[in-house]
């Protein structure tokens, strides 16, 4: 069932995705609106397709910018946008079919609910899903943890995710990082540290085969330098905030 808001906005980034990112936004569009779509610098003739979709269609909103510059920059711009146009909340999810659309509404209901809180999609791997992607995750999911002291983080890396838009937003703005491979982490991580609860929610993830029309930009030595370097310059910040998020834990864990 598709349900409107004038608070919480679905946020397409989209880089060279294939045709999928057709059935994507279609998907998307079957159970919300607003849609927003921003067009990471593609090439591959989706941007022209994806425009011509937003014009046939007053739910959805394609924003085509001039290069690429990497999904969390396309996020970035997206929450400028959407917080100049009054929206609290972005579900953020990606063009390439992974994530289920399907859960959209849930994950909004429950943001609605909590509207202080970042609601995490915890994925639910199936048998296609790649075991060097599962199991390398976990390194990741580890340090966010250990950076937040375990502050309930369930996976640092899933990009289906609702934010409050105005504390990423300032987080974003105030620091260079975060820009590319790197942004759905230090997003999760960097949110924490500003007392911004996760709440966690189940969500299946769906990898597809190439002649499937699958389409991935993830390249294991240059991420998982990117992923270190984050990592780095996290443990450092969490060392300079080790007392505060330390108070915090004693009188999370004695609040009824």
């Amino acid at each position: 069932m598709l349900r409107t808001s004038n608070t919480h906005l679905v946020l397409i980034p989209s880089y060279n995705p294939g045709e999928i990112v057709y059935e994507t936004v279609r998907a998307a569009r079957a159970h919300w609106s607003p849609i927003w779509v921003v067009v990471d610098g593609s090439n591959d003739g989706t941007a022209e397709g994806l425009v011509q979709m937003g014009r046939e269609d007053e739910g959805l909103r394609v924003i085509v910018l001039p290069g690429n510059k990497g999904k969390g920059a396309a996020v970035l711009h997206g929450l400028e946008l959407a917080s100049r146009m009054g929206y609290s909340h972005v579900l953020t999810m990606d063009s390439d079919g992974q994530h289920p659309a399907d859960r959209i509404a849930e994950f909004m209901s429950v943001s609605m609910e909590k509207p202080d809180a970042m609601i995490l999609g915890m994925p639910v791997f199936d048998e296609h899903a790649p075991s060097l992607r599962v199991k390398g995750r976990r390194v990741s999911n580890w340090w966010a943890n250990l950076e937040t002291l375990w502050s309930g983080i369930g996976d640092s890396l899933f990009g289906f995710r609702v934010y409050p838009i105005e504390p990423l937003r300032q987080v974003m703005e105030r620091q260079p990082w975060m820009r590319h491979f790197d942004f759905d982490p230090e997003a999760a991580v960097r949110l924490c540290w500003r007392g911004v609860k996760p709440v966690n929610l189940q969500a299946p993830v769906r990898y597809f085969k190439k002649e499937e029309g699958g389409v991935s930009h993830f390249r294991y030595l240059r991420d998982n330098l990117l992923l270190s370097w984050m990592h780095a310059r996290l443990f450092v910040g969490f060392l300079l905030r080790l007392p505060l998020l330390i108070v915090r834990k004693i009188r999370s864990s004695s609040s009824p």
